[in-house]
């Protein structure tokens, strides 16, 4: 027997439970008030189910009824329903048996009770497309996330049922069985239903118990315990139902492990961040479209983590809040969030190490892990993070914290505030991934902080430099992975060292005198010279930053330099060499190098780079000339500093075009 839809619903409800379960009992409440003749329902009952789910339903077997009673009931068989239009061929389930029965009483008075509600042998095939559109959603696409809501049920009973499940949009696929019933009479009776399965090619297990179902009580809560296992993610849940079994509302105190929060996508829908292993606990609770994750503790990685957090579906993208705390952050563990990983450890998954292994290998500091955009495009998101200490960075950090703000694949993390023993950073970055191509902004300077915090090279076995540090770094690149984005940067790089000092040693072989600072070198001499003001400025062109101003003036002696930072490569070649400001009749100076990875750079001298110099000093012009234009970009105040102030004046007396850049426009 079949029937096509001829008319459009009245009601908004989606119907949100296997089969056709939800239209048998709305139909029953009418049947009840009919004629009993098989032929009189046959049409109708057909009809009926068809316009509530907008497709074809067949029924190959018997309908039975029995509405005279005070426990009305009926029971089909062989229910068969297609898919949309828009799925294909493919049926959306076959059902062996429905039985239904309710309580009259009940249903005098406005509610409706389920004495008995059994699916015998129910094999479902659910699909959802990469446009969000689900085989399962009976309500035309017109309600998104409608939370199930199911009268008080008695009996509730699966028997042999097969599931099917692939979303799309999710990259989620599932395979497996399911079963639930009723244990009575025995030392743990209540009510179980199970779950066995592979999903995404790992293994699915689903545990789910409660009270006795003949004890139910529409005005009292009912207990549960879950516990699911998907691949290395372990969920355990305790709760309740306030009002059995409408789903919109319900809590449980929760706890979950695994190897990657990321990996939660596929269970909740959520987008998560990649992170290390973690282990947390806390309340989940739903209201409706509300879904809160309280009292949040446990661990990332090595790394504590404590807040709230909580997501508001039913509109276009689920809308994330959150407020996240880390008392000890353990730097290392951030880098999951880009691609990165820790080289070891219990807190790091055998594939994260491996990463984190090559990148060692390869001296890499810039993840090449393609990100996955669009999750975040599927997502919006206000989150405010704090912690209150940090360890294991790769320069001396001391607390951070940044609100992130996610809105239609536009990422924006500001402020964003680290902290350093001395100084800090601070700006904003950017991350746009609402077309095809990520684009990456950011714009971050650092003020107050110390030369020998932040370029801990060591020369005669201690850092060569101490002074004030002040920076900026602006730029713009596109990838879809953090290396392929800093390769692809363009924009400017700037640090100004407004006073300091310098190894002596280092001074004298830079060219004030080659030979006495060779003498100081073998000597080991520690003693130091004056920095006045030192600047280093680099344009940044297809991942490459070139030095176009590297200058050190230590008073007797004018050092300058220049060279690249590839950051594909993440090496650098920088050349740095003394001037003197004094004439002398004949001078001999050796080049300085820093060249190397990144991470590891060698400082040494230049063979064969020894150069007679002759006659007077290198023209202040030539060196002094861009300053009074970059000091600004870095800080408007630099450029009326004691010392950079002081060799800005200086090159101006010695006839140095000074040209002061336009103060920055407000963004």
């Amino acid at each position: 027997m079949t029937a096509e839809t001829t008319t459009r619903p009245r009601s908004r409800k989606a119907l949100a439970w296997s089969g056709g379960a939800v239209a048998v009992v709305a139909l029953i409440t009418a049947i009840l008030f009919a004629f009993w003749d098989w032929n009189w329902f046959r049409g109708p009952v057909a009809s009926i189910m068809s316009a509530r789910m907008h497709r074809q339903v067949t029924i190959t077997g018997n309908l039975r009824v029995h509405p005279w009673s005070w426990q009305p009931s009926a029971t089909l068989e062989g229910v068969h329903i297609a898919n949309p239009a828009w799925a294909g061929k493919a049926g959306f389930g076959d059902i062996d048996r429905i039985a239904v029965q309710i309580r009259l009483a009940a249903l005098f008075s406005g509610r409706l009770d389920l004495l008995l509600l059994e699916f015998d042998r129910p094999r479902l095939a659910l699909y959802r497309d990469a446009n969000g559109r689900a085989t399962w959603d009976f309500s035309d696409g017109r309600q998104r996330d409608q939370p199930l809501r199911l009268p008080p049920i008695r009996r509730f009973i699966i028997d042999g049922g097969v599931l099917d499940f692939r979303d799309e949009s999710r990259k989620l696929n599932f395979s497996g069985t399911l079963d639930a019933k009723e244990r009575l009479g025995e030392a743990d009776k209540g009510f179980r239903m199970s779950g066995k399965g592979v999903i995404n090619a790992e293994p699915f297990d689903l545990k789910v118990t409660g009270g006795p179902l003949i004890n139910i009580d529409r005005k009292r809560p009912y207990p549960f315990s879950a516990d699911i296992h998907a691949g290395e993610t372990y969920v355990t849940a305790r709760g309740a139902v306030p009002k059995p079994f409408d789903l919109a509302q319900f809590h449980m105190d929760i706890a979950a492990r695994g190897p990657d929060l990321s990996e939660l996508y596929g269970l909740t829908g959520v987008p998560m961040p990649n992170t290390p292993p973690y282990a947390l606990t806390g309340r989940l609770s739903r209201d409706v479209h509300l879904w809160r994750f309280d009292r949040i503790g446990g661990r990332v990685g090595s790394s504590d983590l404590g807040g709230s957090l909580s997501v508001k579906t039913g509109g276009v993208r689920p809308f994330l809040t959150a407020e996240l705390h880390s008392k000890a952050l353990v730097f290392p563990d951030l880098g999951a969030l880009f691609g990165g990983a820790r080289r070891h450890g219990k807190v790091a998954s055998p594939s994260q190490i491996a990463v984190a292994q090559k990148m060692q290998a390869q001296a890499k500091i810039f993840p090449d892990a393609t990100l996955n955009f669009q999750r975040i495009r599927n997502l919006d998101a206000d989150v405010t993070f704090k912690a209150a200490s940090i360890t294991e960075a790769p320069i001396h950090l001391r607390a951070a914290s940044v609100r992130v703000k996610l809105d239609a694949g536009l990422l924006r993390a500001e402020p964003l505030e680290l902290d350093l023993p001395q100084g800090k950073i601070t700006g904003y970055v950017q991350l746009n991934a609402r077309q095809r191509d990520a684009v990456t902004d950011l714009d971050l300077r650092l003020s107050n902080a110390r030369l020998e915090n932040l370029l801990p090279v060591k020369f005669q076995g201690s850092i060569p430099f101490a002074g004030a540090l002040t920076g900026r770094a602006k730029l713009h690149g596109t990838g879809d992975s953090v290396h392929d984005a800093m390769a692809d940067a363009y924009g400017e790089v700037a640090v100004v060292v407004p006073g300091g000092e310098i190894r002596q040693s280092l001074a004298e072989l830079a060219g004030v005198d080659v030979i006495k600072g060779l003498g100081l070198l073998f000597a080991k001499n520690q003693s130091t010279t004056q920095i006045r003001c030192g600047v280093a400025h680099f344009k940044a062109v297809s991942g490459v930053l070139n030095a176009d101003r590297l200058i050190i003036d230590t008073g007797p002696v004018l050092i300058s330099g220049n060279g690249t930072v590839n950051l594909d490569t993440e090496t650098l070649q920088l050349r740095v060499q003394g001037h003197p400001k004094k004439f002398n009749l004949v001078r001999l100076n050796v080049p300085i190098t820093f060249s190397g990875p990144i991470l590891h750079p060698r400082l040494g001298l230049e063979k064969g780079g020894a150069i007679l110099q002759g006659g007077i000093a290198l023209g202040l012009a030539t060196v002094l000339s861009p300053l009074a234009a970059i000091l600004p970009f870095v800080d408007a105040g630099l450029a009326k500093d004691a010392n950079c102030g002081a060799l800005i004046a200086q090159g101006a007396q010695n006839g140095v075009p000074v040209k002061v850049a336009a103060p920055p426009r407000p963004r």
